[in-house]
Parts: C-alpha cells; structure tokens; sequence
C-alpha cells in the first residue's frame, strides 16, 4: 500500500482517537480540574496567542540553536562511528563498553558534570544535546552494518570487488534504513535534550518559558508551550520519516 492511501486509511482512527482524547482531558478537567488544569479550548486560546508573542519566537531560535548543533555533531560523529564499529570487531571491543555507559547513565547527572567545565553557555548546550542523541545514531548505525548479510560481501569478494566496492556498493546501502532509524529516534532524543538542560541546567528559552508560567500558575500558557515544542518534535520527526522513505525507495529502484 502506498505510504498517501496509507496515510488516508489511517485518518479517521486519527480523527477519532484525538477526539476522545479531547473528551477525556475535558471531563477530567470538570471532574478533577484544579488551578494547574486548564480546559482544551484554554490550552488552545493560549497556544494561539503565544504563536502570536515575539517572546515564544525568540525562545525558540534559542532553543533551536542548540539543538540543531548538536543533532548536527551527533549524526555527523555517530553515523561514521556506527558504521566502523560494526564493520570492525576489534574497534567494537574498546568501544562497546562507552556505548553501554552512555545507554544507562542517566543523563540529568550529567549536567553538574557539564556546568562546572564548560559552564552556562552554548557549548554547554550543545554537549548535552549530542550525549542524547549520539547513542541511538551510533547503535542502529552499528546494526545496520551488522544487519547485512555476509554471503553477499563474501560474494562480491569472489568476483574481485575491493573494500571500497564493499563500503559503496553493499554495506552502505544494506545498512541506510537503519541509519535513517536511528537519525530520526536520535532527532526525537534531541529535542528532549533541548528542554531537559533548559529546565534543570539555565533557566532560558522554551524550558525558562516553562519555569516562568509553572511559576506564575498560568497553566493554559503552560500547557501551550509543552504543545508547541511537542508539535515542533512531531514535524521534525516527520521531515526525518519522509526523508527516510525518500532514500530507501531511491534505493530500492536502483
């Protein structure tokens, strides 16, 4: 089925599940709605007038700043990373146990790590967003070179291909829909980053906007904000899923 019937085939679930999801917060509002509970329709007047305030435009570029720099170093060092970890063995064993650490530290620890050597600026920033997201570019990169089969390298070799024939012709192909994966699970990684050392590390941008309206108990300009920086994530995310389509049917054509 092609991804536009696809996509029209699942529009009326969509429709419907939204719908009862704007049930359910309203009737949990009058049920059990408090101070720092708005309405939908609140939440959307506010979301509304904050798309409309030079305050929430200039949070988001910078935000987005870094952001974008650190999506930017992570896919460019973690894609080659993945890549020759899972082409060599030998490299994996000195590194597989930096992957693991990476995996399984909680990332808010690492912000007092990052204030006292690098401080509060951009850099700082720009760190804590790559550690995010450089994890999942670098293990689905390292799968998708694993994911290949072997009898076709071992093929290719039969016939006198070199290892850039290899690199260009059978791995780097064989393992795009999986560095595609985990570029777009890496760009969803990012963008919590972003609001994660906004929030816990300088009170500035879109998290100081969070910090600012949870202070004032303006709940609908709260909740707005969260709904921006979700809608931000779901068009990026959405880019990166069409841009894997692209390449892999670009791929299989070929």
């Amino acid at each position: 089925m092609r991804p536009e019937r696809r996509l029209r085939s699942a529009l009326p679930y969509q429709i419907l599940t939204f719908v009862v999801f704007v049930a359910a917060w309203e009737l949990f509002v009058h049920l059990r709605g408090g101070l720092l509970i708005p309405r939908f329709t609140e939440t959307v007047e506010a979301t509304v007038k904050l798309l409309g305030s030079a305050e929430l435009w200039q949070a988001m570029y910078v935000s987005n700043q870094a952001l974008v720099l650190g999506f930017l170093v992570a896919v460019v060092v973690g894609v080659p990373t993945g890549i020759m970890l899972g082409r060599y063995r030998l490299l994996e064993r000195f590194a597989d146990v930096y992957l693991n650490i990476l995996l399984v530290t909680p990332m808010a620890a690492i912000i007092p790590l990052l204030v006292m050597s690098v401080g509060f600026g951009l850099a700082s920033r720009v760190i804590l967003v790559t550690i995010f997201s450089i994890v999942m570019v670098v293990v689905n990169s390292r799968a998708g070179v694993r994911q290949v089969d072997p009898s076709l390298i071992e093929m290719a070799r039969s016939f006198g291909a070199g290892e850039r024939e290899i690199w260009t012709r059978i791995l780097l192909p064989g393992a795009l829909p999986a560095i595609m994966t985990g570029i777009r699970l890496g760009l969803g990684r990012a963008v919590t980053g972003m609001v994660i050392v906004e929030l816990l590390m300088v009170s500035t941008a879109l998290g100081g906007l969070i910090l600012e309206y949870r202070g004032l108990f303006k709940a609908p300009q709260l909740y707005g904000t969260i709904v921006i920086i979700l809608a931000e994530a779901l068009l990026l995310i959405s880019v990166a899923r069409w841009g894997e389509r692209k390449l892999t049917r670009n791929r299989s054509v070929r």
